[in-house]
């Protein structure tokens, strides 16, 4: 029988956990995303005019890299306090500083106006950006996983997730309507910036909602039993995470390179490509990412749903597979120059993505101690980020500038695959892991606690 402690939480609570958790999360990627949009199709031009085209893009891109190499500082530090004092506040502050910087991004002088001092102030506001996002992720996955009913813990936690693609969705919609309705010349001198304002609005509605949802009740149980402990000093988070779960860091590092880099060659550095080697128009490059993402955001879901019957792994794997063998069709596709093309290749790519990031959530919440899960999970998300993600469009674009073909992109993507399969093959199945039976011992952080699964299914480990 299960105790209260473990008992499924009311249906409209949960859904207004997943509701704050989506739209925060919404709108954290859409100010991200939107960032990465403008940096292939017009940042080059305002903030780096003296470059040729594409080596201006390459600096752009830097700058865009930037955000990535913040977000591991972001993880260090809203995860040591999310783990201390909850998730919900850390949650709060970094919504409130995500769009604060964007909505600054809007206002900033361009190069033309202030010289090297535009490029600089990008910079650092990227660096905000990089911060709150390292944060971000790992309360928000948190508070659905740890609110969710165990049995269908892969589905609600993947709702968090689908805020990437509706982020992307929102932020190239907008784009795309602007780049529709505007000539080049409005667009570049001041067409641009709405986006970024448009960010204050996101925020306040997402800070009220954000606002009135509970502090997940798993950690207020752990909580209370560090209390009864008060008279032994916790090793800080990360020291734990470090101490008793550096495997499971490892293996969510390995485990987001093909998922990370994959995403940003098929929704970045294809902005880059379509519209440079393969000749297509900025509008039809954009209205391709457009559509796809609302299939990315419609199938995530579904491959969390899958993950709860068949197990994380499976659907990870899966994932990450289709993703290595699709690579090569991918780029003979956009080489088409047809919108048919580029819609095929682009969605069918973000569906087999979708496969790795739907059951991540749960997979990576699952292995970590309820008081150092903060630290673990977004650790181990976020500095893959630095070797994934943040270098992925710069590097795909470095090499379609040195050998103008893109085999070899297709080869790096191919690559980070073999090291997500290696790693996702040697983790152990989480999926009937229970994330309420947490006992950690005050004499030595290690995780521990009567086993119990979260499922008729065969007796598993606990957290």
């Amino acid at each position: 029988m299960s105790s209260p402690a473990t008992a499924p939480p009311a249906p409209n609570n949960l859904k207004r956990i997943v509701a704050a958790s989506l739209i925060g999360t919404t709108i954290e990627w859409y100010d991200f995303f939107l960032y990465g949009s403008a940096a292939a199709l017009v940042f080059n031009k305002l903030f780096f005019p003296d470059s040729d085209p594409l080596v201006g893009t390459l600096l752009s891109f830097l700058t865009y890299a930037v955000g990535f190499a913040a977000r591991p500082l972001g993880a260090l530090v809203f995860g040591h306090y999310g783990d201390r004092l909850g998730r919900k506040k850390l949650l709060v502050l970094s919504l409130l500083m995500m769009g604060g910087a964007t909505f600054a991004i809007g206002l900033l002088p361009t190069h033309a106006t202030i010289g090297t001092a535009a490029p600089v102030l990008l910079t650092v506001l990227r660096l905000v950006q990089g911060f709150a996002l390292g944060g971000e992720w790992g309360g928000a996955v948190l508070l659905v996983s740890e609110h969710g009913d165990a049995r269908r813990r892969g589905f609600w936690a993947s709702w968090p997730q689908t805020g990437a693609p509706a982020g992307q969705l929102l932020a190239t919609g907008v784009l795309a309507l602007l780049t529709a309705v505007l000539s080049d010349a409005a667009f570049n001198s001041w067409g641009w910036r709405i986006p970024f304002l448009l960010s204050g609005v996101l925020v306040m509605v997402g800070l009220w909602i954000r606002l009135s949802v509970d502090e997940s009740p798993v950690f207020k149980q752990a909580l209370a039993q560090a209390e009864t402990r008060a008279s032994k000093a916790e090793p800080a988070p990360l020291v734990s995470v470090l101490r008793h779960h550096w495997r499971d860091v490892l293996i969510a590092m390995g485990a987001r390179m093909a998922e990370n880099i994959s995403y940003y060659v098929i929704t970045a550095f294809i902005l880059v490509y379509a519209t440079t080697a393969a000749d297509v128009s900025k509008q039809t490059a954009l209205n391709t990412v457009l559509i796809a993402s609302a299939v990315h955001f419609a199938v995530i879901p579904a491959w969390g749903a899958l993950s709860d019957r068949v197990g994380r792994r499976p659907v990870y794997l899966l994932g990450a597979a289709g993703v290595g063998l699709w690579t090569f069709p991918f780029f003979m596709l956009i080489d088409t120059g047809h919108f048919g093309g580029l819609l095929l290749a682009v969605t069918v790519g973000l569906v087999l993505h979708g496969a790795m990031y739907a059951p991540q959530a749960a997979f990576f919440s699952e292995m970590f101690a309820t008081r150092m899960r903060y630290s673990g999970a977004s650790i181990g998300a976020q500095f893959a980020s630095v070797a994934a993600g943040a270098p992925a469009p710069l590097i795909a674009t470095a090499l379609l500038d040195e050998y103008d073909s893109s085999t070899p992109i297709s080869l790096y993507v191919i690559a980070s695959v073999v090291l997500t399969l290696i790693a996702v093959g040697v983790a152990k199945e989480t999926r009937n892991r229970d994330l309420t039976e947490v006992a950690v011992s005050a004499e030595d952080g290690q995780p521990g606690g009567t086993e119990q699964t979260a499922s008729p299914a065969p007796r598993a480990r606990t957290l």
